[in-house]
């Protein structure tokens, strides 16, 4: 098994904005915008507030329920489909270092953004002036196969005809490249009881926060077992001795500031299975 963690949602570049952490804890990631899709921000179907307000009054106008999305991962059934499973889209570079270390069927994609918590002042939404920008885990997906939609598409299509609407697949005069891919997660999850292989952690712990306490956000607390030694291979894009410290209860690792997939064999890291599974078992019954 492997453990991809995958960048996904608003940057500095795509959005420029964190995600935010509602009062209640609710982790709501946006996703890109992306003039190329169909998607709006009002697929999102958050409950019980005002997106649309929350949108205007974070970014200050520039975003609404009306703004175009590239909403991948799919980690939710927002249209209703029948059969549907979660899916990721991956093309270009991403999919290209994914190939490369070989990620498909029974790897794990745990899916991180850009996140601060927010508050609603006197009508306006904003963010907590003291709330640190963190990365944090929002969730994750479980490969079930890895479909090559422009070289056999009707395949592809014949075998799950939900994927039709997913943006990789919906706009082939955009998403061309044969290098563009769809990662299917397993129908049952092997983590969570009840659940496809693949779902949003919808409320914030401190277990899902990446970024070190009074860190800035590309310095990431991690479990002690993960820091590389001789003879296991790092975390791809991190094997630089002077990215990682040890300290007394975690370690600590700076990580690259550019980089969407970084991809750690879990067969060199024994103790990531039991990590993973109860990580996925206790927040998607948040």
């Amino acid at each position: 098994m492997k453990i991809i963690f995958s960048r996904k949602g608003f940057d500095s570049g795509y959005g420029k904005i964190p995600s935010p952490i509602l009062e209640d804890g609710t982790l709501l990631s946006l996703p890109i915008p992306s003039a190329e899709d169909s998607d709006t921000m009002a697929s999102l179907k958050p409950h019980g507030f005002d997106l649309n307000g929350l949108l205007h009054d974070l970014s200050r106008g520039e975003h609404s329920i009306d703004t175009r999305i590239h909403h991948d991962p799919e980690l939710l059934n927002h249209r209703s489909l029948q059969n549907w499973r979660p899916v990721l889209g991956q093309s270009g570079a991403a999919h290209g270092h994914l190939a490369k270390q070989g990620v498909g069927c029974g790897d794990v994609f745990l899916f991180f953004g850009w996140f601060r918590k927010v508050e609603r002042v006197g009508g306006r939404w904003r963010y907590v002036r003291t709330a640190p920008h963190l990365h944090v885990l929002f969730g994750w997906l479980e490969v079930h196969e890895v479909l090559p939609v422009v070289l056999e598409r009707e395949r592809c299509l014949a075998a799950y005809p939900a994927i039709a609407k997913h943006p990789h697949v919906a706009s082939p005069e955009h998403y061309w490249h044969k290098n563009n891919h769809l990662y299917i997660g397993a129908e049952h999850s092997r983590f969570a009881l009840g659940e496809h292989g693949g779902g949003y952690f919808s409320r914030f712990t401190p277990e899902l926060q990446l970024t070190a306490p009074n860190g800035t956000r590309t310095l990431w607390r991690v479990p002690q077992w993960m820091v590389p030694k001789q003879g296991r291979r790092a975390l791809t894009y991190h094997d630089d001795p002077a990215r990682w410290t040890m300290g007394p209860e975690h370690a600590f690792m700076q990580s690259v500031g550019k980089g969407q997939e970084f991809v750690l064999h879990c067969n060199d890291y024994p103790e990531a299975h039991s990590w993973l599974s109860s990580l996925i078992a206790s927040h998607s019954a948040i």
